[in-house]
């Protein structure tokens, strides 16, 4: 937009503003104990997901949440809240450290350097944050009390008796060995298979994984000394506590399933070869040492592999067993040569691995290596596997079933073996059909066929009707293996023995009966959490404060945080797993003789507990200071049962962190509640997750599709009240929305109506601004219609709605004769939250004294939203030809008289005859004449 094309002087004011509300600080919130905090007012505390500073900046979806915080930030300020509204920097990070790399410049210029380019464009959309409680997960102070809480989690372990975490002092005053004390710490180190990057030269969380290798970036599959947190503790409470706090269903759900409780029952499985089939012994070669001892008789004996699995009552139709790729076990199972009669098909796809099955092994485990957990597991559409030339028993029937290894099965899930039982699961069921391995259906539909069983996403009533089966049949026999399909659900029990005829829900509890009377398995609740891999090979991360010695890890005093990797002559990973630390040798060796720790924390760790230091950010003595926790951690309730629970009121940001951050910033609360740090259980009470703006082509916005828009322009063009407004008026929150820059445009216009209103083109007050009592009844209900609605959305978070009725007060000031000063500030006063420039502007400029967002929430006359009046809309043959106002009770004889009596409406009835009248009790009246 030109200058001569500008509809107001937004890019003289809006600086004007910003300046001031910096110089005065008029955001600032004062803590319980500093001057002008009022502990009378109520707390609200509203927060934003913080931003990585990258050094791209930000482009315009992410300013739409933070322009929903702000808005309700300043209204909840007008309704009397101390408000905390702050933000912040997850600066620690990958990219700023292959910047490093590339140019040897250290990460943190790189980082300040981008922070500032974030806050710049920040402040120029007006944000109100307090910015005196501005952090960076890479300030030292940081830093130092994300250290403290890690060895706060180092220094406990989860009681089994009160279900929390309790301080590791306590097993040592029960006499319990420094091993026994490791075992349970709720920070512990293991050896454990990982996706490392030799070329990034650091571990990679599974959500990494397709990111970087899309970037061309190499990673494998292997196992490391890992820093590990024990998540899994707290899967229970992960689950039940959620039902306390006011989050998406969709959110709670993922949480749930990525958690994933499964009840059911834990089969133990053994294997031959052993003394039922000695004669086989000579034909296995020994890889490795098994985990067992050969028995008296001297065949081999090897320890059973347990499986879980939510449908015991399906035992007898598990006609094959799939172990992980990974599985300790498979090195000991094989036989040196393939078993009669094994089909060619089972022995895998590469012809030379499939001359024993040692090979054909090896070659598949290699192959899985370099497939992520996404590829292994629903993504992946086409299941392979290979056959191990092991059999392994069932221990309900005793059949010999075959051993397969196969990449839809992982260690990361269950004991990384599972039974496979094809005509009742649909991934056991498409391996089946690919491998031609027995089928053995074991559950029945209620009614109808026993032996031709349902695709999963048929309806039940085509599952009863045979002649349909047998037609589908017919025409579509590549569905179907042995003329079966899979049946999933629930039914009666057949081919299962003692189970026959049982209903499902019986079948399940009578067999997990049999397992344990039998000592073939235990009843078992399962959790598909992991624990938290917590290591990365990184520089650019916070250093663990831990040291070695003689081979135990042992905490450093609290005296000696921060610890802060030192600078590197060069930030280039070396293509082994040895940490980059490794190469500050001064600082990695202590004159003690003990070692640095040298892994790094990955980039959850700084935005586990960032909501906590932003309520006390400058203390040197505590994460937070007491007093500071109690009060914002207060009144806050929730709608579903009234009970306290959350820290912050209202948490937005987008759902890519639907599962990973939000749940581990709630385990790291949840062990800071236990050992009595925090008052809350939960970090974040309310939940908002914030549609994406996609870019004008509909796709998500990006460099290489170059649909990138750069707000500083939009606030160069159209000012920033007009991108505020228009990323509120998209539509709701919570939608994904295309960017339309004539969208702007619309917003902007209405915006120039507002400043219309009041200022002349030579910048004077409008004279139609009268300082006098309305008299204007339709005026008067319309103003108080859009405070009493502005009020009802902005709770609800419907600012688009909101903006609507904004629009439709400024048409009714623009149609009236006069501008009534009380009322027009009261709008203004709605408009601020969303606009806070223009409107500071218009109020200083009609004489209005102080800030207008210091002033209070404006209320309304519940008499004046009554109407008395109603709108009629007058047509003559069809056609709109006036409006009239009229009493709402008025009878219908009042409006013909008041619609004939209209110059308008006689000028188009003059010397026609009435055939006609049409009415619709105050809405319209239709006049046919001819």
């Amino acid at each position: 937009m030109s200058e001569t094309r500008k509809p107001f002087p937004f890019d003289e004011f809006e600086p004007k503003w910003q300046a001031r509300w910096d110089s005065e600080k008029t955001f600032r919130t004062p803590n319980p104990g500093e001057e002008g905090f009022d502990a009378s007012k109520p707390k609200y505390y509203v927060l934003d997901m913080f931003p990585y500073p990258s050094g791209a900046g930000l482009h315009v979806g992410h300013p739409e949440g933070y322009t929903a915080t702000d808005i309700i930030g300043r209204y909840k300020r007008m309704k009397g809240f101390n408000v905390l509204h702050p933000m912040g920097y997850d600066s620690f990070g990958l990219p700023a450290e292959q910047y490093a790399i590339k140019t040897g410049q250290h990460p943190a210029i790189t980082t300040a350097a981008n922070i500032e380019t974030f806050r710049r464009q920040l402040k120029s959309l007006g944000f109100g944050y307090d910015w005196d409680r501005e952090i960076a997960t890479t300030d030292p102070e940081y830093v130092r009390w994300t250290q403290w809480i890690f060895l706060e989690i180092y220094n406990s372990y989860f009681c089994e008796e009160t279900n929390t975490a309790r301080p590791v002092s306590e097993l040592e005053a029960k006499g319990w060995s420094r091993d026994e004390i490791d075992n349970v710490r709720l920070a512990f180190v293991a050896d454990t298979p990982v996706w490392w990057s030799p070329d990034l030269g650091t571990v990679l969380a599974n959500e990494e994984v397709e990111e970087w290798k899309s970037k061309g970036h190499t990673v494998e599959r292997r196992p490391l000394r890992q820093w590990m947190l024990r998540i899994t503790k707290y899967a229970q409470r992960l689950i039940d506590e959620l039902d306390t706090l006011d989050w998406p269903e969709g959110i709670k759900l993922l949480q749930k399933n990525w958690i994933g409780r499964s009840e059911g029952a834990e089969v133990a499985f053994s294997f031959l070869p052993n003394k039922m089939v000695a004669a086989e012994i000579s034909e296995w070669k020994l890889v490795n040492e098994p985990p067992g001892e050969p028995d008296k008789f001297g065949e081999l004996h090897i320890d059973p592999v347990k499986v879980f699995t939510t449908r015991p009552d399906t035992l007898y139709g598990a006609t094959y067993m799939v172990l992980a790729p990974e599985h300790p076990m498979v090195g000991f199972l094989h036989p040196n040569v393939w078993p009669d009669n094994t089909p060619e098909l089972w022995k895998g796809e590469l012809e030379p691995a499939r001359v024993s099955p040692y090979s054909a092994i090896n070659a598949y485990r290699q192959a899985c290596a370099a497939k992520s957990d996404l590829e292994r597991g629903d993504l992946n559409k086409d299941k392979s596997g290979v056959f191990t030339g092991a059999f392994a028993v069932n221990p309900v029937n005793g059949e010999k079933i075959p051993v397969w290894i196969a990449d839809y099965v992982m260690m990361g899930y269950g004991t990384g073996a599972i039974m496979a039982v094809p005509a009742h699961d649909e991934r056991d069921y498409e391996f089946a059909h690919k491998y031609q391995i027995k089928i053995k259906p074991v559950v029945a539909p209620e009614a109808g066929d026993t032996f031709m069983l349902e695709l999963l996403g048929d309806s039940q009533e085509l599952c009863r009707d045979r002649d349909a089966l047998l037609k589908r049949y017919a025409t579509k026999p590549e569905l179907y293996h042995d003329g079966l399909l899979p049946f999933h659900g629930e039914g009666i029990a057949v081919n299962s023995g003692f189970l026959d005829g049982l209903p499902t829900k019986e079948a399940k509890s009578k067999m997990i009966g049999w397992l344990v009377e039998n000592e073939k398995g235990d009843r078992k609740i399962q959790f598909k959490l992991r624990d938290w891999l917590f290591s990365r090979q990184r520089y650019w991360g916070e250093p663990f404060p831990i040291v070695w010695k003689d081979g135990k890890h042992q905490a450093i005093s609290d005296s000696e945080l921060p610890l802060l990797a030192p600078p590197l002559e060069d930030y280039k990973p070396s293509g082994s797993p040895e940490p980059i630390l490794t190469k500050a040798t001064d600082w990695v060796q202590l004159p003690d003789g003990s070692i640095r720790e040298t892994n790094t924390m990955p980039q959850w760790a700084g935005s586990c507990w960032y909501y906590l230091r932003y309520c006390d950010p400058s203390n040197s003595d505590r994460f937070i200071s007491k007093e500071a926790e109690a009060y914002w951690s207060s009144n806050t309730q929730s709608s579903i049962n009234n009970t306290q629970c959350g820290m912050v009121d209202l948490y937005v940001g987008g759902t890519e962190h639907a599962v990973l951050h939000l749940l581990y910033a709630r385990f790291w609360h949840k062990v800071l509640f236990d050992l009595g740090h925090v008052r809350t259980p939960e970090p974040f009470q309310k939940l908002v997750n914030q549609g994406l703006i996609m870019g004008e082509d509909g796709q998500k916005m990006s460099k290489s599709r170059g649909n990138v828009v750069n707000p500083d322009d939009v606030v160069s063009a159209y000012g920033a009240d007009s991108l505020r407004l228009y990323e509120m008026f998209m539509g709701p929150l919570e939608q994904v929305k295309p960017w339309q820059m004539k969208g702007v445009e619309g917003v902007s216009r209405f915006l120039a109506r507002v400043w219309r209103l009041a200022v002349t083109e030579e910048g004077g007050v409008s004279p139609k601004i009268q300082d006098a009592p309305c008299s204007d009844k339709e005026l008067l209900r319309v103003v108080s219609e859009t405070i009493k609605k502005v009020g009802e959305d902005i709770e609800k978070l419907s600012f688009n709605t909101a903006i609507s009725q904004m629009m439709i007060c400024t048409n009714a000031f623009t149609q009236a004769d006069t501008v009534p000063l009380a009322e027009f500030v009261h709008f203004l006063k709605v408009l601020n939250p969303f606009a806070p420039h223009i409107t500071e502007e218009i109020h200083s400029r009609i004489g209005g004294e102080g800030l207008l967002s210091e002033t209070e929430w404006p209320t309304y006359d519940e008499s004046a939203l009554i109407r008395t009046e109603c709108e009629l809309v007058v047509q003559v043959n069809g056609k709109l030809r006036d409006r009239i106002w009229m009493a709402m009770d008025a009878p219908e004889e009042t409006a013909k008289e008041l619609a004939l009596a209209s110059p308008k409406v006689q000028e188009h009835i003059d010397g026609k005859t009435m055939r006609k009248i049409i009415y619709v009790p105050g809405k319209i009246l239709n006049l046919v004449a001819n």
